[in-house]
This record gives C-alpha cells, sequence and structure tokens, in this order.
C-alpha cells in the first residue's frame, strides 16, 4: 500500500468513526490529533518525500487533518449536549469548588472612614512605633517622673521596668507618634497617628488590654480652640448623621490647656434618651484639648509664635457606635459568624 492509499484509507476510517461516551472521543484525539498522533507523523513524513509527490502528499495529509477535527467538534458537541444542563459540568467557566466572599474588619472600616473624613480638611497620616521609651510616651507630653497623671494609664512596662528613664513600655496612646512629628517637623503640622496601643486593664465588654485609637495635632500659627471645636464637628456629622450634634465638656489631659471631653448626641435614640446612653441623649468618644506650651516647647516648636490642637479617640469606641456592637471583645475574637455581618459595607 502506498502512501497516498494510506492516507485515504485513514481518511475512510474517520468518516465512518462514532462514538457513545466521552472516553472513545478521547482516545480518537489521542490517535489522529495529538503531537504523537498520526497527523504528528505523517507531516514529519514530508521531509522524506520525493518533491515530486509533495503536493498530493500535503493535501491528502491536510484532508485527513480538516476532516478529523470535524469529526471531533461534531461528537464533542453532541456528547456534551447529551449532558444535564443543570449539572456545573454543563458550564465550564464555574469554579472548581464552591468560595465564600470575604469581608472587612469593622475596625478597618472605621479607621478608613476617619482618615478619609480627615483627609479631605487636609490631614495626612503619620505612624510610630509600638514599644516607645519613657520620654516620647510620657515626659514630653507634659507628664513629669512620678506624676500622679502616669497613673491615669495602666501601662505594660518592659526592658527595665517603670522605674528607669531608660525603660520601655507598650504605648499607652498613639501621643507618642505627634511628639516624634512634632520633633521632626516644622510647623504648620496636621497629622492623623492612627494604631494599636496597649493599657493593663481587665477584659470586658467596654474594655480590653489592647484597642486601637486615631489621634489627631494640628500646630500653626493662630489655632485657637474655635478651629478645634469646627473641626470635630465636621468630623460627627461625616461619621455619625449630618443632624448630630456636639458638647464639650472640661476635663483634665497633661499635654492640653484647656481640656475638654466630647460627646454627641445619641445616634440610636435620637437624644431621647436610652440605655446605650444612659438616658441623657449624649455619649462620650473623644478627648481633647489645646496642645500644652511645654509640650511644644519639648518639641523645640515656639509656643508663643505657634499653637495647636490635638484630639483622640478609639476606634472600637466608634464602631460601636455606629455598628450598635454591644461587647468590645467582638472584635478581637475573630468569631466568622460576627464578621460576615460587615460585608455588605465594603
Amino acid at each position: 500500500m502506498s502512501k497516498e492509499e494510506k492516507i485515504r484509507h485513514l481518511i475512510g476510517e474517520v468518516e465512518e468513526f462514532t462514538a457513545t461516551a466521552k472516553e472513545q472521543v478521547e482516545a480518537f484525539r489521542l490517535k489522529y490529533l495529538s503531537k504523537k498522533g498520526i497527523l504528528a507523523g505523517l507531516f514529519a513524513e514530508m521531509k522524506t518525500v520525493e518533491p515530486s509527490l509533495k503536493k498530493d502528499f500535503g493535501r491528502l495529509v491536510n484532508e485527513l487533518k480538516q476532516k478529523a477535527e470535524e469529526k471531533l467538534e461534531v461528537l464533542s458537541e453532541k456528547l456534551l449536549g447529551d449532558d444535564d444542563d443543570t449539572g456545573s459540568e454543563s458550564d465550564l467557566t464555574l469554579p472548581a469548588e464552591p468560595y465564600q466572599v470575604g469581608s472587612r474588619h469593622p475596625i478597618s472600616l472605621v479607621r478608613r472612614k476617619i482618615i478619609d473624613i480627615f483627609s479631605r480638611i487636609g490631614f495626612s497620616v503619620a505612624d510610630g512605633p509600638e514599644i516607645e521609651d519613657d520620654w516620647h510616651n510620657f515626659s514630653a507630653l507634659n507628664f513629669p517622673e512620678n506624676h500622679p497623671a502616669r497613673d491615669m494609664q495602666d501601662t505594660f512596662f518592659v526592658d527595665g521596668g517603670q522605674k528607669t528613664k531608660e525603660g520601655l513600655a507598650l504605648r499607652t496612646h498613639t501621643s507618642s507618634v505627634q511628639v516624634r512629628v512634632m520633633e521632626s517637623t516644622k510647623p504648620p503640622i496636621r497629622i492623623l497617628a492612627p494604631g494599636r496601643v496597649y493599657r493593663n486593664e481587665a477584659i470586658s465588654a467596654r474594655a480590653h488590654c489592647f484597642f486601637h485609637q486615631v489621634e489627631g495635632l494640628y500646630v500653626d500659627e493662630q489655632v485657637s480652640f474655635a478651629d478645634l471645636k469646627q473641626t470635630l464637628l465636621f468630623f460627627a456629622r461625616e461619621m455619625f448623621a449630618a443632624d448630630t450634634r456636639i458638647r464639650l465638656r472640661p476635663s483634665y489631659f497633661p499635654f492640653t490647656e484647656p481640656s475638654a471631653e466630647m460627646d454627641i448626641s445619641c445616634n440610636i435614640c435620637g437624644g431621647k434618651g436610652c440605655n446605650v446612653c444612659k438616658y441623657t441623649g449624649w455619649v462620650e468618644i473623644l478627648g481633647c484639648g489645646m496642645v500644652d506650651p511645654n509640650v511644644l516647647e519639648n518639641c523645640k516648636i515656639d509656643p508663643v509664635k505657634y499653637s495647636g490642637f490635638a484630639f483622640g479617640m478609639g476606634i472600637e469606641r466608634i464602631a460601636m457606635l455606629k455598628y450598635q456592637v454591644k461587647d468590645l471583645r467582638l472584635f478581637s475574637e475573630n468569631d466568622t459568624r460576627f464578621l460576615k455581618q460587615f460585608r455588605s459595607v465594603i
């Protein structure tokens, strides 16, 4: 049998071939169209064919290839069409296994929202270490050594303990970031310092040994308490609702003078009184005040020329109010039943 007769015989076999199962179709493909199949061998054999016969030989090989590809396509469509269209095998674009869409953590959502609000009025983000020395965590912020004000924050001390000036501690607030920025940057300064902080407190529904803060600082010429009030009113209305009201109550912080606590009208009861606001209509959300001149001096900033304000808030506190979460511990337990509820707010 000549080469041409052999190819014509193969063309006849292809035309007569039928299949009733996918396995038979796959065997047909491997036999004729795979890299080691009959067609691959015939194309390789072209090199040995006499020049005068190459044209006819090539035409027959191409005809065989076309017939084999057409047969494969017809049989594949026929057998796929016989499958149950309701099954996953009918849609080859489906993923191999079902997967669940994740969600952002509520603390991350609130942190991002706070940063977005303040970035619209010129605040940028600054960062600093979570393990701090005494100077940046206390002394530069007007906490004199052995001053009772240090007892306001139960601190985790490491590497030397509380009594040594070189001793380190887990930062109790992100005010330490403000000190570092003021030491290295000339006014005007307008920054946010978000981050995790640590305090030696009993864990409960309203307290934890670690939590997250965002602190803000604005230092420039002729900065006033009115600037602070208007900034915080803008934040409260952007974070909660356009009709949110605020009030400032006198307070004490070593690093600000005068100092205040800020309350917002309860967003749950609308100020009418409920168990969240303890039936007062107000909920405390942050502390604030004008930067104490001693703090400016400690950071080599002239307190006669410059003034500033600072504020600080707990992100968990804001998240609890915004999403009406009653237990602080839920934010750190990684319970997927709790976290899945925040898919819709991404």
